[in-house]
């Protein structure tokens, strides 16, 4: 095996996660081969960037481009109901370097740029799918003849040193070595389409809206707006057979959505996301790695994903440069850590926890005692929505902590998410 910045990566999947570790390990002389057919569905959730990715796409010098095509972000708002909305400012949370606003962006457009920049760093691009096979019975991998084949002289007939998953939810060597998946407690699907007419309380805002059941996303785009609805699987067969069928009767009975949506029009295909929420055991083994979703996915809400794709890419591009087993059981550990910690964070909005407590927190704000402590919970509490410091542990804690505690004799299950 190659050492050092002569080695050979072949990473299968050109999304986010996939482009980003290129462009990093083709930045550091590696000869880098990304198998990308550039098959997509119509929308992908993960348009809507928290701020901590700010920094990725100026580290990969991206920001510009993606700012040309994007919606600038600048803060969340959660409707609770008709009488109680909140809005987190990005530029009122306190603490930390991560910039004070963010990008909503149209998925295949940001897609291109990423697979672009990898390009430009000098990765190879290879337009069909990869495709791997055991090494026997052992728990090596390699590419097949053909998908070595495709790739020409840059892997002149040779294995390459590291097969990396990026293919995301389709998780193929998960699959082919049957590692065992870890799934999520929610059975939820998440029905996803683009409107035009869709009302927005503030044009910049990711808007969440706890619904009669389930909850919903709107996320203001240039010339529409993404809307996508979380339900438990109980309800769906009330709404009809169809994606779209579903969709368009769950608009129309809700009352929120029903209102907001008043004057909307659906411009797209309805997309339909099943159970979602996994973790692969392991995420490195002997000649190959998991990156992104494929490794593991949490949940749709806080917009999580974008930020732990690209986070775990710079990782592990990190550990291949490195090349130590230390160096790779890091990483394994660093991405496993991170997606329990989003994960904590979301069981606790599912349970109504967290919004009781920032509902709480806006009316004890009002108070002088509260005005005290708000600078400290400013620091850490709202941090979870910019993506900065939710693997700090006594960032994770007090959340945990105030979520236990911290409710003063206020039921959640009022803000429970059914």
């Amino acid at each position: 095996m190659e050492s050092g910045s002569n080695k050979t990566i072949a990473i299968l999947g050109g999304g986010p996660a996939g482009s980003t570790l290129a462009t990093y390990l083709a930045r550091k002389g590696m000869n880098v081969v990304m198998y990308a057919d550039g098959k997509r569905p119509p929308l992908i959730v993960g348009e809507s960037l928290v701020p901590a990715v700010v920094p990725y796409l100026r580290d990969l010098g991206i920001e510009d481009e993606v700012a040309s095509y994007g919606t600038w972000k600048g803060g969340a708002t959660f409707v609770y109901n008709d009488e109680y909305h909140l809005n987190i400012w990005f530029d009122q949370v306190r603490g930390g370097d991560t910039p004070t606003y963010s990008y909503n962006v149209p998925r295949d457009r940001f897609d291109a740029t990423l697979r672009e920049t990898a390009s430009r760093a000098g990765a190879t691009i290879i337009p069909t799918t990869g495709r791997l096979e055991r090494e026997g019975d052992s728990s090596r991998l390699r590419l097949t003849p053909e998908t070595v084949e495709a790739a020409g002289d840059k892997l002149a007939g040779r294995q390459p040193d590291w097969i990396i998953d990026a293919m995301g939810r389709g998780r193929g060597i998960p699959k082919i070595l049957d590692l065992p998946v870890e799934a999520g407690d929610r059975k939820d699907t998440a029905l996803h389409a683009h409107l035009q007419g869709v009302e927005v309380e503030i044009a910049t805002n990711v808007h969440t809206d706890r619904l009669s059941k389930g909850w919903c996303w709107r996320i203001p785009l240039p010339g529409r707006v993404s809307v996508g609805f979380i339900l438990a699987d109980e309800h769906l067969h009330e709404l009809g057979s169809t994606a779209e069928e579903q969709f368009d009767n769950f608009m129309k009975q809700d009352p929120m959505m029903r209102e907001w949506s008043k004057s909307g029009r659906r411009i797209s295909p309805v997309m339909k996301y099943n159970n979602y929420q996994a973790r692969v055991s392991c995420g490195v083994g002997e000649n190959w790695a998991l990156v992104g979703d494929a490794f593991g996915f949490v949940d749709p809400v806080f917009s999580s994903g974008m930020l732990i794709a690209m986070q775990s890419a710079h990782a592990l591009a990190e550990a291949i440069a490195d090349g130590s087993p230390g160096a790779f059981d890091e990483y394994d550990r660093y991405v496993k850590a991170n997606l329990d910690a989003w994960r904590n964070v979301i069981e606790h909005f599912y349970d109504g926890r967290l919004l009781t407590l920032f509902k709480l927190g806006d009316h004890f704000r009002q108070k002088l005692w509260g005005r005290v402590m708000d600078f400290h919970f400013r620091k850490h509490m709202p941090r979870i929505f910019t993506g900065d410091d939710v693997t700090n542990r006594y960032s994770s804690w007090l959340v945990e902590f105030m979520s236990t505690y911290g409710l003063y004799g206020n039921d959640p299950e009022e803000l429970r998410i059914l």
